[in-house]
């Protein structure tokens, strides 16, 4: 099992106190230590629009060792009082399928967020927002960035209401074409654009 300490030790590339709830610190992942958390996350059915239901443990540790060898695609955990508290993973859009629906402009950065499960079963309110409000000033604030994109599943109706509650603008609906390639593979996926600006953000 995954000690805990391996979150408190590494080092954060943002770090955020959260009034009621307590300190955000967000770590890269590290896909063999984190393994033991990344696997039952993604591929639980709370998580099914994540798209790896069914991937072995291996297959999450080949995805995650693939996201860490990029330039343009990288993978953090939120850690909550030295507690994972959820994946976040950010891309250049230009090097993403996502570029084939939609005009990328200079500065725009991605994202994907998978909330882990309450700790020990239960809830915290403002939670999600709390951590979704760590992720954003990362790429707006931290990373210096205009404008961030995402592409929840359009099915995805309580991801998609989330975002709004953060200041999000909905795009239009896309398809984002399949990749199938030697080292990924990703299906077919209807989903939803939606945009958060510096000036839109909720902080």
């Amino acid at each position: 099992m995954t000690s805990y300490a391996t979150f408190r030790d590494r080092a954060a590339v943002h770090e955020e106190a959260v009034d009621g709830l307590g300190t955000v610190r967000i770590v890269p992942v590290d896909a063999e230590a984190d393994l033991d958390v990344l696997h039952p996350w993604v591929t639980a059915e709370r998580a099914r629009f994540w798209g790896m239901g069914g991937f072995s443990r291996e297959q999450v540790l080949e995805t995650y060792r693939h996201l860490g060898s990029l330039d343009t695609h990288h993978a953090f955990l939120a850690v909550l009082d030295g507690e994972p508290a959820a994946l976040f993973q950010t891309y250049e859009p230009e090097a993403d399928r996502v570029s084939e629906c939609y005009e990328v402009e200079p500065g725009d950065i991605g994202v994907h967020l998978l909330i882990g499960p309450p700790p020990e079963g239960t809830g915290r309110s403002g939670h999600s927002t709390a951590l979704l409000t760590a992720f954003t000033t990362y790429v707006l604030r931290v990373l210096d960035r205009p404008r961030v994109v995402v592409e929840p599943d359009i099915r995805n109706e309580k991801a998609i209401t989330r975002l709004l509650r953060q200041g999000f603008v909905l795009g239009p609906p896309i398809v984002l074409p399949e990749i199938d390639l030697p080292e990924v593979h990703l299906p077919e996926k209807k989903a939803r654009l939606a945009f958060l600006t510096r000036v839109d953000a909720v902080t």
